[in-house]
């Protein structure tokens, strides 16, 4: 029987291809970006709890009544743009559902959804699986900003949604205001949909706020945004997320979303809904928790000959390796693995085509032990 693919250019992603390579080599593991510490203790003690008193079964569907007040409540607080978590608020397995959720309750065949270069991988798969096609803005480099003239330039009839990722993943830029007034000018009086994938949004460095698109009332009426409790609270491998969005919006992505995991693990949304309520100091001293690590991260690797970019925000350094190799990102960090003992993560595929930068992705979510190894190795490049 011949199978044709629906998603010919989708391969095994980077982040797995790294993450083998690093335990084949015994590499310190710098490319997938997980923490490699554990979540609050209180945190996975109300796992338990929950697990013990018998919430073993499902959740309802768009997440337990607790969270999602929690998560209302968290919204209006932080971003001042009161929800209802009745009707606008779905928890998620992950942000990754989440974001193929939103793109398949919106986008329809033959319709374009922007994105801006380098962008997360599982953007475009999501948008190709709809008979939709992903537009592809690169970022100016090296600020990773968005030209928002080739983003009016781009606007046709067919474009359905725009999507943009703060702070953004691989690069650490974040948006300001004026970006998202700019954007709001682009999309007003159209039909365009805004997909916000904010799961760093709690990552923010040097005193500046995450400038959330709910704290903007004409662009919160019309978008999506998207968020992760497995980046917020160390723990990635329990896959819970969730989208806000205006009523309607969040009708049609609940359609999806039902059919797509139907629920979310519920020990785990009892124990954020409880942490959420007794301990919101974690989430507000995350910034600086995160900018130790990065400033340390920094310092160690001042004394190597690797460039270092501004980190404004997330928890990943980009470093420009052109000093030290004129190779190609790939095989520099395929190299880098196998003969400098550490693994990073190349830019070339979050991008539809290859930049020509040297420039690497080195994850700082990380114990002491591990950046001051992975440094070390990397100082004697």
């Amino acid at each position: 029987m011949t199978i044709e693919t629906k998603l010919p250019k989708v391969g095994t992603t980077i982040f797995s291809v790294m993450s083998h390579l690093a335990v084949q080599h015994k590499a310190v593991n710098l490319g997938q970006g997980f923490p490699d510490f554990e979540p609050p203790q209180a945190l996975r003690d109300a796992v338990s709890r929950a697990m013990a008193g018998g919430l073993n079964q499902y959740a309802p569907g768009i997440g337990t009544a607790a969270l999602r007040e929690q998560i209302a409540i968290k919204t209006e607080r932080l971003y001042g743009h009161k929800v209802s978590a009745d009707s606008d608020i779905t928890v998620t397995s992950g942000a990754t559902e989440a974001l193929f959720a939103a793109i398949a309750a919106v986008v329809r065949a033959g319709e374009e959804v922007i994105v801006f270069d380098p962008a997360y991988d599982s953007y475009e798969p999501a948008i190709e699986l709809q008979g939709a096609r992903a537009v592809h803005i690169p970022l100016t480099v090296p600020t990773f900003s968005i030209d928002w003239q080739r983003v009016r330039d781009a606007i046709t009839p067919r474009t359905r949604m725009i999507l943009i990722n703060s702070p953004h993943n691989p690069s650490g830029a974040v948006l300001s205001a004026q970006d998202l007034d700019e954007l709001a000018a682009i999309v007003r009086d159209t039909s365009i949909v805004v997909l916000s994938d904010e799961v760093y949004e709690h990552i923010v460095y040097d005193g500046a706020e995450h400038q959330s698109v709910l704290r903007h009332p004409e662009l919160a009426a019309r978008s999506i945004v998207v968020s992760s409790f497995g980046k917020t609270y160390h723990c990635t491998g329990w896959k819970v997320g969730y989208a806000v969005a205006p009523t309607k919006l969040s009708a049609e992505f609940r359609k999806v979303h039902q059919y797509l995991t139907f629920c979310t693990f519920h020990p785990a949304q009892v124990a954020f809904a409880e942490f959420l309520a007794t301990t919101p100091e974690h989430y507000l001293e995350l910034p600086a928790f995160y900018q130790a690590k990065r400033d340390s991260f920094r310092n160690l690797l001042a004394p190597s000959r690797l460039k270092l970019l501004d980190v404004p925000g997330g928890y990943f350094q980009l470093v420009d390796y052109s000093s030290i190799r004129d190779e190609d990102d790939v095989a520099f960090c395929e190299r880098l693995v196998k003969e400098g003992g550490v693994a990073a993560i190349p830019l070339t595929p979050f991008y539809e085509k290859a930049p020509g930068t040297r420039l690497v992705r080195l994850c700082f979510a990380k114990s002491d032990a591990t950046m001051e190894a992975a440094a070390e190795r990397l100082c004697k490049l």
